[in-house]
């Protein structure tokens, strides 16, 4: 890994975004059951998005204590600095709910730590917030992340 900080240690990193019908905040162990629901759920659908490929989500799915051990490593890499996952929760008549919707990734590019790389997915039966969340995204990264190259697939 790069020694190149990934964002800059005085940049205050956002703790969530709302945006109406849905809010992002960062993923954690809290989320671990809502979380495998969403994804085991939506597996093809995922797949077909931007920036996946045909091993990740995995078409076996993965255990409750799997999960919890990505979103644990998630969690650190938030707290670190080295990565930004954000869960997406579903926002009903301006309430947060528990329903994990989506997932967002912020990370430096694998091959080109100064290029951002992000990928995101939602469940195939909230498939209409794809746009949405992409374009949300897109602006809230521009306006008010430090990143000088992003890459959203």
């Amino acid at each position: 890994m790069s020694n190149t900080l990934f964002v800059p240690d005085e940049f205050v990193v956002p703790r969530e975004l709302d945006c109406g019908p849905f809010r992002l905040e960062p993923l954690g162990p809290e989320h671990n059951e809502a979380d495998l629901a969403a994804w085991t759920s939506s597996i093809e659908h995922i797949r077909k998005s931007p920036g996946f490929t045909r091993s990740w989500p995995p078409a076996e799915g993965m255990t409750a204590e799997e999960n919890l051990a990505d979103l644990v490593g998630h969690a650190g890499d938030f707290e670190q600095r080295r990565g930004f996952t954000y869960t997406v929760l579903e926002t009903v008549t301006g309430t947060v709910t528990d329903v994990v919707v989506g997932c967002v990734y912020i990370y430096p590019d694998r091959d080109d730590p100064a290029v951002t790389t992000v990928r995101s997915w939602v469940r195939a039966d909230r498939g209409s917030l794809d746009q949405p969340v992409y374009e949300a995204v897109s602006a809230w990264l521009t306006a008010d992340w430090p990143f000088a190259e992003i890459r959203y697939r």
